[in-house]
């Protein structure tokens, strides 16, 4: 592989991307739904309490992150690895 063409570098920005994406989805996906049902509900009862909506949610982001904390930090502990063990070709 020609590190010195420009395919290289996209790559690996899109593979960064593609972490981030994964890393990002079993948090933001459960806060936005959890969001999105607190929003309704308050719509409907006339509510406007801000720590309505704060409180569910922060506890939500943390479980989801008790559930799946391990699996994103394997996910960017692979990644790194990856981009570590590509440095050598950049001297080439």
């Amino acid at each position: 592989m020609v590190v010195d063409s420009p395919d290289y570098f996209i790559g690996v920005a899109q593979q960064a991307l593609w972490v981030v994406s994964l890393a990002v989805a079993p948090i933001l996906i459960p806060a936005l739904i959890a969001g999105v049902v607190l929003g309704m509900i308050q719509a409907a009862t006339s509510i406007n309490e801000a720590t309505l909506s704060f409180v569910p949610k922060l506890i939500v982001v943390g479980l989801c992150l008790i559930l799946f904390g391990s699996a994103i930090l394997m996910l960017l502990m692979d990644f790194t690895q990856d981009i570590f063990a590509r440095i050598p070709d950049l001297t080439r």
